[in-house]
């Protein structure tokens, strides 16, 4: 194929250097993008009088033709091509002739790059958060599922206070939500046309840029530009928002990890979604968690592979920018298959209330309420914090637990407690005087559910 920026060379370039240049292997996934772009680039050019109406109509059809037959599988990719574009261009001209050759006029690869990948991470960003959505919906049915489920709930990984599973769950929900929101707001930013730009400078041509971006989805143009070709920010802000995704996932993989372990045993994970052991016939492994544990760090290389390229780039096109491509398609797709396999993980694991009680039974987790016990009856808070202390400390030597002290023995710290403080020790009431709101209690839950069904 004869490069498109032939006439200024005497000689070919060679052909390892050709396929080190090549970026057709990767870039190819933005072909709807691209066609869909140089259409609407081309009806400018023909409102403007740039191109007659013939030869839009050509471009038209040709470009019709290209992605009907790339989508059919008649037409495959060259992998001698340069990139997508020359691709396309090329394939252009054979159909249809010199018209085809008319419809890079007032515009270069260096805007149309950066109009391709703005389209694409925009489709993508949104089945991210299409992704997210339903991950955030089967959290919310396993929360509604497990409002009186009590269990333990942890600080430095030691057993701290009662919540319910329906709360520990919600915290995910609400972290999803953000990771939503980031998104959104970096797509925000990223939705101006930089078609347009041309290679830097602009154009001679009495183009039409609004009336592009208007077609293509946009909020407005760039209005600088050499910050139009240059400009990878928003790469840089949809890998850090698709990295703080797995981060959550990450989180909630490790706990998945640690919670259907035979030492914690608080929920059971599907089959499908655990493999076993090669000699150890017992073994049922939580490797889909382990997995999106570890596909974390791929997506954080990502983000820190697209600042590093940047970081000493000159304005405005350096073909360093290349790099930026594999990275965030990398990023973006890491990330929906994780969340794609993470949903139906979620969906189908079973809790384990009774043994999340019993957990909650020992660890002395409801020492805090037996402390406001007294703190509610006119006792300074450190001085019932001390009292609560010293009997969680004969507890542990006697190997029994804060409502196994006899009444007796609790009037020996202090004469304030009375019978009634059994009672505000059960589990049961420690969810149900939490009454703030955001809290475990369960009315704030149903606020908390309410307000995830709201955002949704």
């Amino acid at each position: 194929m004869e490069k498109m920026w032939a006439g200024r060379f005497e000689k070919a370039s060679d052909k390892m250097a050709d396929d080190f240049n090549s970026s057709i292997h990767f870039d190819s996934k933005m072909y709807k993008q691209d066609i869909r772009g140089s259409m609407e680039h081309a009806s400018m050019l023909c409102k403007v009088g740039i191109l007659t109406e013939e030869d839009f109509g050509k471009i038209f059809a040709g470009l019709t033709g290209i992605l009907n037959d790339i989508e059919s599988g008649e037409l495959a990719f060259d992998m001698n091509a340069e990139d997508i574009h020359m691709f396309i261009e090329a394939e252009l001209t054979k159909r249809i002739g010199d018209a085809g050759k008319k419809l890079h006029t007032a515009r270069s690869r260096n805007d149309q790059v950066a109009l391709d990948l703005r389209l694409y991470m925009r489709d993508e960003s949104f089945e991210v958060i299409t992704l997210l959505k339903q991950l955030i919906s089967v959290i919310l049915v396993q929360a509604k599922k497990n409002t009186q489920t009590i269990m333990p709930g942890y600080t430095h990984l030691q057993r701290a206070q009662p919540i319910t599973f329906a709360h520990h769950l919600l915290a995910y929900c609400m972290m999803f939500l953000r990771d939503v929101s980031r998104i959104l707001d970096a797509v925000l930013r990223m939705n101006y046309s930089p078609l347009g730009s041309c290679a830097l400078a602009g154009t001679t041509y009495p183009t039409d840029r609004d009336m592009v971006a208007e077609a293509l989805g946009f909020d407005g143009v760039t209005m600088n530009s050499i910050d139009g070709v240059s400009d990878r920010d928003y790469c840089i802000e949809l890998e850090a928002a698709f990295a703080t995704v797995m981060m959550h996932l990450s989180r909630f993989s490790e706990e998945i990890i640690l919670w259907s372990s035979w030492e914690f045993k608080f929920v059971e994970l599907d089959d499908a979604y655990t493999t076993g052991s090669s000699i150890m016939p017992q073994k049922k492994n939580p490797d889909m968690a382990e997995l999106v544990r570890g596909k974390t760090g791929r997506v954080y290389g990502d983000l820190m592979a697209t600042l590093t390229m940047l970081k000493g780039l000159p304005l405005a096109y350096n073909k360093d920018m290349q790099e930026d491509k594999e990275a965030i398609f990398d990023s973006v797709e890491t990330v929906k298959k994780c969340l794609s396999i993470f949903i139906p993980m979620i969906e189908t694991m079973k809790a384990i209330p009774e043994n999340m009680y019993a957990a909650s039974k020992k660890g002395f987790i409801n020492a805090t309420d037996l402390a406001d016990y007294l703190t509610k009856r006119g006792v300074p808070f450190r001085t019932a914090y001390k009292i609560v202390g010293t009997v969680v400390g004969k507890c542990v030597k006697e190997g029994i637990t804060l409502d196994e002290v006899p009444l007796e023995e609790y009037k020996q710290y202090s004469e304030i407690f009375e019978e009634d403080l059994y009672d505000e020790i059960s589990l049961e009431t420690c969810i149900r005087k939490r009454i703030s709101k955001g809290s475990t209690g369960y009315d704030s839950v149903a606020e908390e559910i309410a307000y995830v069904e709201s955002q949704l």
